[in-house]
């Protein structure tokens, strides 16, 4: 429900999020850059926002000393990204693209005993180095501007140095990724705002602790688990 209710809204700012001051104030019955489209490669960069979530699935464990444990992200969490891109066009419509880039975030997790109403608390910081490969479908252009979709896969690896923590994440996830954006074709270069929606496909919950030898209490939060998966949205501003 979070997700959808985050969706519906993205939906309804796209339009204001999407076009910028710059590109409503310029006259766009002068075509900007009208050969742009029909070069081999565009190469760029791209910063942006994104939110991310993780969702848990529970088994019910009861430990010995009667606890049931429900742990949860309450919260979408934002975090900063920035990328590359090498776009190589295909033909008239589509495109390939592969944006390299790292993403810096953290999640916060609620973690509440059922029984007595214990909480606990625990921020998980990621960095994740990501190789994002995208076919990019473009509609026709229409003055300076041109509307498109987007799906592609994107490896993701964290390069976060793990702790000694409650819960702890996998180095690794897979995501599947659909989006859409809009091409703005400006005076000296070329503004893509972009909203996708990324899938994490795998379990990214690290369940062998070996690090918690010593504290084996603490293990009861991964014990109750039987998988936790990640998803974002993100907004980008393409520069090409």
């Amino acid at each position: 429900m979070k997700f959808a209710r985050l969706l519906i809204v993205t939906l309804l700012l796209l339009p204001a999020l999407a076009v910028p001051a710059s590109a409503r104030a310029f006259n766009d019955k002068i075509q900007n850059k009208p050969y742009a489209d029909l070069r081999k490669w565009h190469l760029g960069f791209s910063v942006g926002l994104y939110a991310g979530d993780l969702m848990f699935a529970h088994n019910g464990l009861v430990t010995e000393q009667g606890q049931e444990w429900r742990i949860d992200q309450p919260n979408y969490q934002p975090g900063f990204c920035v990328n590359g891109l090498a776009d190589l066009r295909l033909n008239n419509y589509f495109s390939l693209r592969f944006a390299p880039g790292m993403y810096f975030g953290s999640h916060d997790v609620n973690m509440l005993e059922l029984n007595s109403g214990d909480r606990l608390r625990q921020n998980i910081k990621r960095t994740l180095v990501v190789l994002p490969v995208e076919v990019k479908f473009a509609s026709q252009r229409y003055r300076n501007s041109r509307p498109y979709l987007m799906a592609g896969v994107m490896p993701a690896f964290d390069v976060t140095k793990k702790r000694t923590d409650y819960l702890q994440l996998k180095s690794s996830d897979f995501y599947l990724s659909v989006g859409f954006g809009c091409d703005f074709y400006l005076p000296y270069f070329k503004l893509n705002p972009e909203i996708k929606f990324c899938f994490g496909l795998g379990d990214v919950l690290q369940h062998d602790r070996p690090d918690l030898a010593d504290d084996p209490d603490s293990f009861k939060f991964t014990q109750s688990l039987v998988k936790a998966t990640s998803k974002m949205i993100v907004l980008t501003f393409y520069f090409e």
